[in-house]
């Protein structure tokens, strides 16, 4: 039993050892982060993912104009943001899945949106909105920390397994982790939200639009129908009050002019 403890604190120890004496500066947010791959890894990382991902949705939309209008944002908005400076290698791409409402970016640069969601949208500034979020997601290295983090609490729980001193299995060890990694991702979608707001005006877009496309998600189920501490996005209501308290906030004295709406 002694010795069961023994190297279950061993693990323990040392998992949290390595997350809190492993860290790096983002050079482009400044940002002092917990990560233990280089930005060079989550580049191979995402090129490896990205063609089982895309078939996951029923791979590139066939539609040329639709495929070059998401191309075409997407690349406004690097070209004019600190994304250009980044030195990954964004790319954007249009998924055939009429049913799923989602976009996501994988750590190194690639990112995607479904048809389901481009559908709901209405105007070029809202799928702004929506790819300058994702952006923000691979500037901010969100999965990078998110899989630092991950390697820390499942040390943890594995040594509570190995002790026994969780009778559940682990369970109550993992759901711990679960809740940890639950408001993390929360955090990172309010900090990419706030990227977004950035972009879009330095790509000549009004970030307003990133207001409508939370309506549009809300509209579309996301909004309510669980409680907040509960999910791993914010609600997109709540959300929206953020970000229109942020623009408020960056522009006093109302947006700039001439902005794309």
């Amino acid at each position: 039993m002694w010795i069961r403890l023994a190297i279950g604190a061993v693990i323990a120890l040392f998992s949290v050892f390595q997350y809190f004496t492993t860290s790096t500066v983002n050079p482009v947010t400044g940002e002092k982060q917990r990560i233990r791959i280089t930005p060079q890894q989550e580049v191979a990382m995402g090129r490896q993912q990205a063609p089982q991902m895309a078939q996951e949705f029923g791979g590139p939309h066939q539609d040329p104009q639709a495929q070059g209008l998401v191309k075409a944002v997407g690349a406004r908005l690097v070209n004019n943001s600190v994304a250009k400076k980044s030195g990954y290698p964004f790319s954007f791409t249009l998924l055939a899945d009429p049913r799923t409402i989602n976009a996501f970016a994988l750590p190194g640069g690639p990112i995607f949106i479904t048809a389901a969601l481009l559908s709901r949208l209405k105007t070029e500034g809202q799928l702004a909105g929506v790819l300058g979020h994702e952006i923000g997601h691979v500037i901010g290295r969100h999965s990078a920390e998110h899989m630092a983090k991950s390697a820390m609490v499942s040390g943890m729980a594995n040594a509570a397994i190995l002790t026994g001193i969780d009778p559940t299995g682990g369970a109550i060890a993992s759901g711990v982790a679960q809740m940890k990694n639950l408001s993390y991702g929360r955090a990172d979608e309010t900090e990419s939200d706030e990227f977004g707001i950035e972009f879009m005006v330095q790509a000549g877009y009004d970030p307003r639009a990133l207001i409508e496309v939370m309506k549009v998600l809300a509209a579309a189920g996301g909004g309510g129908r669980q409680p907040e501490i509960m999910s791993s996005h914010p609600n997109p209501l709540g959300r929206a009050e953020h970000i229109a308290e942020v623009i408020k906030k960056k522009y006093p004295n109302g947006v700039p002019a001439g902005l794309k709406p």
